[in-house]
């Protein structure tokens, strides 16, 4: 299976980048919509995703890489829901804020813009490259 692409948001004053490159691989958890809980089923190992800064920044800040596919949530106490384990790749040289986002026609269509309250959501592979172009990565 082709290597698939992502956005997952988390606050930065609850857990960020940077303390996800401190840990150096992190439990991706706590996701308790559907729709998201879905995308983290879907992925596998190898797979990248943006790290996006939600409520404090507003931006993507860096890109991650899925390390070990979903497992039981840990602080699911019915053991409904997954999580995922995730290890930094690397920072963005420039985040790309949401109004950025919102302003590329080209990433009108963005899963995160249809469906803003999605913690993960898939990125299609032009819409990845297009941020990519405007991190200056």
């Amino acid at each position: 299976m082709a290597k698939q692409f992502w956005l997952m948001k988390s606050e930065p004053d609850v857990y960020s980048y940077d303390d996800l490159v401190a840990e150096g691989e992190g439990t991706w958890d706590g996701v308790r919509n559907y729709s998201a809980a879905h995308n983290l089923r879907t992925m596998q190992v190898g797979d990248e995703a943006f790290f996006y800064h939600s409520n404090i920044g507003l931006e993507i800040v860096a890109i991650i890489t899925i390390s070990h596919a979903h497992f039981i949530d840990p602080t699911d106490e019915k053991g409904r829901f997954v999580a995922v384990k995730v290890k930094p790749l690397r920072k963005l040289k420039q985040s790309v804020t949401l109004k950025a986002i919102k302003a590329n026609p080209s990433l009108a269509e963005m899963e995160m813009l249809r469906q803003s309250r999605l913690s993960v959501a898939p990125v299609r592979a032009t819409e990845w490259e297009e941020i990519l172009k405007m991190a200056d990565a």
